[in-house]
Order: C-alpha cells, then structure tokens, then sequence
C-alpha cells in the first residue's frame, strides 16, 4: 500500500507523515530531504545551484541514506551526516531551483519508486500523488496559512538553533509556494483524487488521526 502526502512548504507533510507510517508499521520516505541533500551536494561541489550538468556529474553516485534516530531520523550524504546542513537557509533557500532541474527530478523520482516497490510505504513531497506515486491508494493534500506555517518553521528552527525572523520565514514560504507551483517539471499542485485538509487550525494528532481513517479505510 502507498500513502502519499503533498503540501506546500511547512504545512506539516513530514511530522505527521512520520507519525503516520510508525502506526501502520509502513516505511516513511522523506523525498524533500532527498532533494535538499542534491542541494547540500551541489554547495559541497561548488557549484551553481543552476548547473544540472555539474551536480548529475556526481548525484548518480551519490549515496543518500536514512537513518533512524530517536528524535526522528538522520540524513547522510556519502557516509556524511547533513542532517542539520540540509536545514540551514542557504539550503533551504535554493532547494526550489535545484529540485525544478529535470534531470535531478527524474534521478529522485526513480529512487523514490524503487524505495515504494520494496514496501508499504508513506511518502511526502510536492508532486507524489500527481508524479512519483500517481497509482498511491491514498492521497493527501495538506494545506495551512502561510502564517502559520512560518510560525511552525520559526519553532523549529529555533529547536535547532537556527534563528531567522518570523516575517523573514514567512516571506520565503510565500517565494517557495510560489516557486514550487509555477516550476515546468512536476509542479506543486493537488493530485484530483486527494483528500485536501486544511491543517491551519488542527493539531498534529488531530492530521494525523483523520489520515489514519482514511488510510483504514481503504485497506
């Protein structure tokens, strides 16, 4: 079985897709830490964020792991832990226009289907119920307020000592959102069979509850 869940940046894809696949004993698959580790690859390389060629020189031996870890999961990139690089601003500022790069996509996009096929999987991103996973029997579309979803990366960027401005996060959010759905290649939109909800005002336990019974539903 496949569960995928999409969303705009922050809307909360990740925390409540984790807590999701540990209820149902399925594996969890973080595609945005999948592209933000090109993203740290290509600041490691040098390289422009732009130059596709330059970064699939060397993404296709790349070596991207996911280990788990008691306050969620680390990140590796070629035997190196990058999970608080991949959450830096400099990152998080230009994972957009790495991620839009056809050849990166299609890189990412096969990995993340030979990681589905081995299992039951829930996998978040901005194009997996439309690209990756377009058969997934379950498709969510998570949505909340640019506000809010600044106040949730303010806490925790804070949590992890990373200090940006609150209008800054929100500004950037805004630029993402735009970003991610005006791309050429798999832009963010809702799949036409997904489930859309609005995590504004709901609580973490409260998504994650209404995902559990959609997904039971449909076992």
């Amino acid at each position: 079985m496949q569960i995928a869940i999409d969303g705009p940046a922050s809307s909360g894809k990740s925390t409540v897709a984790k807590i999701v696949a540990t209820k149902l004993g399925f594996v969890y698959v973080d595609t945005g830490a999948m592209y933000r580790s090109a993203t740290v690859l290509a600041q490691q390389l040098g390289l422009d964020y732009g130059d596709e060629a330059g970064l699939m020189a060397e993404l296709t031996k790349a070596d991207i792991q996911f280990q788990p870890d008691e306050a969620g999961q680390k990140v590796f990139l070629n035997g190196l832990d990058i999970t608080l690089a991949i959450r830096t601003p400099e990152i998080t500022n230009n994972v957009s226009q790495v991620s839009a790069l056809p050849a990166v996509r299609t890189e990412m996009v096969d990995r993340q289907r030979q990681i589905a096929e081995q299992g039951q999987v829930v996998m978040d991103g901005r194009d997996i119920g439309t690209t990756v996973l377009p058969d997934a029997k379950v498709k969510i579309f998570m949505v909340a307020s640019a506000k809010e979803r600044a106040k949730r990366r303010y806490a925790e960027n804070t949590a992890k000592g990373i200090m940006t401005p609150l209008a800054t996060l929100q500004a950037e959010i805004e630029l993402r959102d735009q970003k991610d759905s005006t791309r050429a290649v798999s832009p963010l939109r809702k799949a036409d069979d997904a489930i859309e909800i609005d995590t504004t005002k709901l609580s973490i336990d409260e998504v994650v509850a209404e995902i559990l019974t959609i997904a039971k539903q449909n076992m």
